[in-house]
C-alpha cells in the first residue's frame, strides 16, 4: 500500500510539474547600476539629454550635471560659458551638436563650441517656465512653456509664439514630439493635439482629456498620460460616441527600449511590461526596496547605446541589457548540473534537486528524481544519471531502470560517466575508489584493467579513434585505447593542475584545468595563453562551434576565440590569442564549477550555448551577441600644469609657462554601457616611443618636461574592442625660460670656453713662473761657476803664466829654449783667451737683463776686440721672451755674432731685433767674405758646427733660421720666432 502510495505521489509531482511554468525573463536579463549622492550623482533629475559627443547631459533643480559612465560633474560652463539659471526643467540636444537649456525661471540658453546664446523675452519668450525643448527634423526648436509653444525656426533669431491661431491652447503645454511619420504632436492639460506634415494648423486628438506626457510604441501606436497614473491611447479619429475614455495602463511615464520592451515609471517603482494588458509581477519592477536609487522616480531616458536611464529623488539608474540570459529556475540551485538532453536539448539538474528539461520560453518539466552528481548522453539518446546511490538510465521513450552500485560505493558521488567504444559504461567514483566499468549490469574495477591510477578522474571522453580519455587531478591523463593503456602528464607538457574537462571537437583533443587549457596534438599538450596575460584559469567547460570559435567556460568567465585566432595559433602556439570574456558585466552570476559537475558548458541544437556557475544557468546566442556599435567619443577635458588649471583651446595651440616642467592631462572616453571596458591609450609625442595603456585612471602625468613642442594625443576603444582611432589630440607648447633658451646656451658655451681658456692661460702662467724661477736658479748657478773659475783657476793660471815669463826673461833671446818656452807661453796665452771668453759667454747667458742688452754688450765687445764696427736697431716695443726661447736666442745671435766677427773679415755687423706681434725675429748681417757654396748647402763648415747648433736651437723652440749669403757680398742670418712661441 506504501509503496502505491509513493508511486502515486511521484506520478502527481510529474504531472504538476509539467504543468509548471518558470516566471517570465526577469530584470536578471539586465545589469542595474544606481548611484546616489554617496557616489557623486545629483538628485531629482529632471531631464537627461545625450549629443554625438557622448556625454550624458543631467538637469535638475540645483544646476546642471554630466556623466561619461565613470564620473559625475557638475557643469557651471558649457563649453566655457555660464549658465543663466542653475534651476533647470528642459534639456536637449540638436543635431548640430548644440545644448538647449530651458529654466524654471524663463528663458532658454543654446550652447556651441564657438559660442552661447540666452534667449529671453527680447527674443520673443514670454517670462515663464520651460517645460520642454525638443528639436525639430527640420532643425527648427520647439519649447512648451506654460502659455504656449514657441517656435525657433532654422535660421530665425527669435521665437514665434503658437497659439489659438495655430489650433494650440494659451496655457499649461508640457510636452512636444516628434512621431515617425513626420507628425508633431503637442501634450497639454487640456488634451493631445497633432499636425500633420503640410498642414498648417493642429488638431485635438481622442480622448479629450488631460493627455501631457506623449510616448510613441514600435508598432507607432502614441500613449498619453493624463497627469493621474494612467495611459490612454491616443487616436487621431475619435470612436464611436458611446465609448466613454478610460485609461489602459497605469503609470506616469513611458518608454520603449531597443527591444521594444515597454517600461513604465510609478510613483515609488519602474516596471517592465512583459505583457502590456496585465500587471507585472514584483520580479519585473525594480523599487527602492530591491535596489533603486531613490523611491520617487521622476524621468526616463534612452541613450544611444541602448541603456535604460531612470532620474529619482535620490539618485541616478542604468539598466543595461545583458549578453547572458541567466535562466529562472524552479528552485535555487546547489550544485547546477548541464545534462545533454536525448533530443538535443539541455537539460538542468543539482546535487540537491531534480533533473528539469528547460526551453527558452521559460518553461520546464521535472525528469528525472534527483539527486545528481554527473550525467552522460549516448549517441542514440540514452541518458545516464549518477547520484548517490544508484546509477539510473533513462530511455528515450522515458523508462526509467536504476542500477545499484557495489557495496564498497555506497554513498559517493560519481564525478564522470562515458562510454567505451564497446558500449561498456565507465564511471569515476571520489574518495580513492578509481573508476569502475559497467559491463551487463556488472561493476569491475578498472575494467580489469593494471595501470589505472586511483586518482580521481574528473572527467571523460572519447576521441576520433574511440579511445576512452580520463582527466584526474594532478597533471594526469589515462588514455585507454582497447586494450593499450597510457599515460600522459608533465614530461609530455601537462601543466593544468587538476584536469576539468576534456573536450574532443572532431580532430584532436582539448584539456581544460585549474590553471589553462591545452591541446593534444603531434604527441604533445600545446598551452593556450590569451593577449594581456591571460591564461585561461579554471575552465571547467569547452565547446567548439561549426564554424571554428572556441568557448571556454573558466574561473573568470565566458570566452570566446574566434575561428581565425585559432586557426593562426595552431600554427604557431607560442603566440597569444585574442579573445572576447563575458563575465558579471553582462549578467553572469557565480563562476565555473572548480570539480563538480562538468562539463559546464553545452551546446543545445538549436546553437545556443548553455553555461553552469556556481550561483545559476544562463544561455547565449553565439550568432546573435548583443553588440555596441558605436566607437566611444573621446575629449580632453582638462590640463594642469604646475599646479595651475588651463582652459583646453579649440583651435590652436596651448601655450604654457616657460618653465613648466609638470604636467597632468584628464581625458575620458564617452561609452556608458560598460565603462569598465573601456581601454584607452595615450602618447606625448615628443616624450612617449610608444602608446602607453592606463589601468583604472583617465589621467597621464609627466615630470620633468623640457621646453618645447609637444602633441598629446588619446584613443580609446568600447567593450567590444571597437576602437576611436581617430581619438582626440592637443598641441602643447611649452617656451623657454631664458636659462633654458638657445641665446642661454651658447652663452654658456662661450662661458665654458672663456674658463677653459682662462684656466689655460692660468696654467701656462704658472708653468712659466716655475719655468723662470728654475731658468734663474741655473742662471745663478752658472754666475757663481763663472765667477768662481775667474776668481780662483784663471786668476791663478794668470799667476802661473806671468812667473813663467818672468822665468823665460833670464833666457838669452834667439836660443831654443827661449823660442821654446815663449811658444808654449803663447800657446798658455790663447788659451786663457778662450777660457775668459768661456767665462765671458757663460755670465752673459746667464744674465736676467733684457736680450737686447745682453747682445749689444757682447757685440760691442767682439768689435772692440776685432776692430770692427757694430750697430744694433730695435724693431716693435721690447718685452720679455719665454725663459728658454730668451735662452736660445741668445745662443744663437752670440753665435751668429762671434762667427761673423771671428770668420767673415767683415768691417761692419749689423743686429736687429724685432718685436712683432705675430713673430720675434732677429736679424744678424755682415759685409765680409761671405759663406763658402758648401758651406752654405750644407749648413756647417767641417770640423766647425756652429751652423748645426744654431739650427738645433732653432729647431728647439719651433722657430725656423734662414741663411742668406754669396761670397764677396756678406751673410744675413734671420732667425724668426711664431708670436705665441715666443712671448
Amino acid at each position: 500500500m506504501a509503496s502505491l502510495l509513493n508511486a502515486l505521489l511521484f506520478l502527481l509531482l510529474v504531472v504538476g510539474s509539467r504543468l509548471a511554468c518558470a516566471s517570465a525573463p526577469l530584470l536578471t536579463e539586465y545589469t542595474h547600476t544606481a548611484w546616489t549622492e554617496l557616489n557623486g550623482a545629483p538628485t531629482s533629475v529632471t531631464k537627461f539629454a545625450q549629443g554625438a559627443d557622448g556625454w550624458l547631459w543631467i538637469a535638475t533643480p540645483t544646476g546642471l550635471f554630466r556623466f561619461d559612465g565613470v564620473r559625475f560633474e557638475r557643469a557651471d560652463k558649457v563649453y566655457g560659458h555660464p549658465l543663466d539659471s542653475s534651476n533647470i526643467m528642459a534639456l536637449t540636444t540638436a543635431p548640430d551638436g548644440a545644448l538647449w537649456v530651458g529654466y524654471r525661471v524663463g528663458g532658454v540658453s543654446v550652447f556651441r563650441n564657438d559660442g552661447a546664446h540666452t534667449y529671453a523675452e527680447r527674443d520673443g519668450l514670454q517670462p515663464v517656465g520651460v517645460m520642454h525643448i525638443e528639436a525639430a527634423p527640420d532643425g527648427a526648436i520647439w519649447a512648451a512653456m506654460r502659455d504656449g509653444v514657441a517656435v525657433l525656426a532654422p535660421g530665425a533669431s527669435r521665437f514665434r509664439h503658437l497659439g489659438p491661431e495655430a489650433g494650440l491652447p494659451t496655457l499649461g503645454v508640457f510636452q512636444i514630439m516628434f512621431a515617425r511619420d513626420g507628425t508633431t504632436w503637442i501634450g497639454t492639460n487640456s488634451g493631445a493635439y497633432y499636425r500633420k506634415p503640410g498642414e498648417t494648423r493642429f488638431t485635438q486628438a481622442w480622448p479629450h482629456v488631460a493627455l501631457v506626457w506623449l510616448c510613441e510604441a514600435p508598432d507607432g501606436t502614441i500613449w498619453g498620460n493624463d497627469f493621474k497614473d494612467g495611459y490612454y491611447k491616443v487616436r487621431t479619429l475619435a470612436p464611436a460616441a458611446s465609448e466613454s475614455p478610460k485609461p489602459e495602463l497605469d503609470g506616469y511615464g513611458m518608454i520603449f527600449d531597443r527591444q521594444g520592451t515597454m517600461w513604465m515609471l510609478h510613483t515609488d517603482n519602474l516596471e517592465r511590461k512583459v505583457a502590456p494588458a496585465e500587471s507585472s509581477p514584483p520580479e519585473q519592477r525594480l523599487s527602492k526596496e530591491n535596489g533603486l536609487s531613490g523611491p520617487m522616480l521622476s524621468t526616463k531616458f534612452l541613450d544611444r547605446e541602448g541603456n535604460l536611464w531612470i532620474g529619482t529623488s535620490r539618485g541616478i539608474d542604468r539598466l543595461r541589457p545583458n549578453r547572458l540570459r541567466t535562466m529562472p529556475v524552479v528552485k535555487q540551485l546547489e550544485y547546477p548540473a548541464l545534462v545533454a538532453g536525448p533530443s538535443g536539448d539541455v537539460w538542468v539538474g543539482d546535487y540537491a534537486a531534480d533533473l528539469w528539461r528547460y526551453n527558452l520560453e521559460g518553461r520546464v518539466s521535472r525528469e528525472v528524481a534527483g539527486p545528481l552528481t554527473a550525467s552522460y548522453t549516448t549517441p542514440d539518446g540514452v541518458l545516464w544519471v549518477g547520484g548517490t546511490e544508484s546509477l539510473q538510465r533513462r530511455d528515450r521513450d522515458g523508462t526509467l531502470t536504476s542500477i545499484p552500485y557495489p557495496p564498497e560505493l555506497k554513498g559517493l558521488r560519481v564525478h564522470a560517466l562515458q562510454q567505451d567504444r564497446d558500449g561498456a559504461l565507465w564511471a569515476s567514483f571520489a574518495s580513492g575508489k578509481g573508476v569502475y566499468k559497467l559491463v551487463a549490469g556488472q561493476w569491475t574495477k578498472s575494467g580489469g584493467s593494471q595501470g589505472i591510477s586511483d586518482l580521481l578522474a574528473t572527467s571523460m571522453a572519447r576521441d576520433g579513434q574511440g579511445s576512452l580519455w580520463m582527466g584526474h587531478l594532478r597533471n594526469l591523463v589515462t588514455v585507454i585505447d582497447g586494450d593499450k593503456l597510457r599515460t600522459l602528464g608533465p614530461a609530455d607538457g601537462l601543466q593544468l593542475g587538476t584536469i576539468m574537462d576534456l573536450y574532443f571537437d572532431g580532430s584532436a583533443m582539448w584539456v581544460g584545468g585549474e590553471q589553462g587549457v591545452a591541446l593534444y596534438r603531434d604527441g604533445r599538450f600545446a598551452a593556450l595563453h590569451g593577449e594581456r596575460g591571460e591564461d585561461f584559469r579554471g575552465v571547467s567547460g569547452i565547446v567548439r562551434l561549426p564554424g571554428g570559435d572556441l568557448w571556454l567556460h573558466g574561473a573568470d568567465g565566458l570566452y570566446r576565440i574566434t575561428a581565425a585566432d585559432i586557426a593562426a595559433w595552431l600554427k604557431n602556439s607560442h603566440t597569444a590569442v585574442a579573445f572576447e570574456r563575458f563575465d558579471a558585466q553582462d549578467g553572469m552570476q557565480g563562476h565555473a564549477p572548480q570539480l563538480r559537475p562538468v562539463p559546464s558548458l553545452m551546446r543545445s541544437r538549436d546553437g545556443m550555448l548553455w553555461y553552469a556557475t556556481t550561483a545559476s544557468i544562463g544561455t547565449i546566442d553565439p550568432a546573435h551577441i548583443l553588440r555596441n556599435t558605436l566607437p566611444p567619443p573621446v575629449e580632453i577635458t582638462s590640463v594642469v600644469a604646475d599646479n595651475a588649471r588651463y582652459a583646453i583651446p579649440q583651435t590652436r595651440a596651448l601655450t604654457l609657462p616657460a618653465g613648466t616642467q609638470n604636467l597632468q592631462v584628464d581625458f575620458t572616453a564617452l561609452s556608458l554601457s560598460i565603462p569598465e571596458r573601456v581601454r584607452l591609450r595615450y602618447r606625448l609625442s615628443g616624450l612617449d616611443p610608444a602608446w602607453q595603456e592606463p589601468v583604472g585612471r583617465r589621467q597621464a602625468y609627466y615630470t620633468n618636461l623640457a621646453p618645447g613642442k609637444y602633441r598629446f594625443e588619446v584613443i580609446a576603444s568600447n567593450e567590444d574592442n571597437l576602437w576611436n582611432a581617430k581619438g582626440a589630440a592637443l598641441e602643447i607648447e611649452i617656451p623657454p625660460t631664458f636659462v633654458q633658451s638657445g641665446w642661454f646656451k651658447l652663452l654658456l658655451v662661450a662661458l665654458g670656453l672663456l674658463l677653459l681658456c682662462s684656466a689655460y692661460a692660468l696654467r701656462i702662467r704658472f708653468l712659466t713662473q716655475r719655468m723662470q724661477e728654475r731658468l734663474q736658479e741655473r742662471l745663478a748657478e752658472r754666475t757663481r761657476i763663472a765667477r768662481a773659475l775667474h776668481d780662483t783657476l784663471l786668476q791663478s793660471i794668470q799667476a802661473l803664466l806671468m812667473s813663467f815669463d818672468s822665468h823665460s826673461r833670464h833666457l838669452k833671446e834667439g836660443t831654443q829654449e827661449r823660442t821654446r818656452l815663449d811658444q808654449t807661453l803663447n800657446l798658455a796665452e790663447q788659451l786663457l783667451v778662450e777660457g775668459r771668453d768661456q767665462i765671458m759667454d757663460l755670465r752673459a747667458s746667464a744674465s736676467p737683463d733684457a736680450l737686447e742688452l745682453t747682445l749689444e754688450h757682447f757685440g760691442k765687445g767682439l768689435a772692440e776686440h776685432r776692430s770692427h764696427a757694430f750697430d744694433m736697431t730695435i724693431g716693435g716695443t721690447p718685452r720679455p721672451l719665454r725663459p728658454k726661447v730668451h735662452e736660445e736666442i741668445y745662443a744663437i745671435g752670440r753665435e751668429a755674432l762671434f762667427n761673423a766677427s771671428r770668420y767673415a773679415g767683415a768691417g761692419r755687423i749689423e743686429l736687429a731685433l724685432e718685436y712683432g706681434a705675430g713673430a720675434f725675429v732677429m736679424r744678424v748681417r755682415d759685409n765680409g767674405c761671405g759663406l763658402d757654396e758648401s758651406v752654405a748647402t750644407t749648413g756647417h763648415r767641417p770640423g766647425h758646427w756652429g751652423l748645426t747648433g744654431m739650427r738645433e736651437r732653432a729647431h728647439a723652440i719651433g722657430a725656423s733660421l734662414d741663411i742668406d749669403s754669396k761670397p764677396g757680398a756678406g751673410t744675413q742670418i734671420t732667425v724668426t720666432v711664431p708670436g705665441k712661441t715666443a712671448y
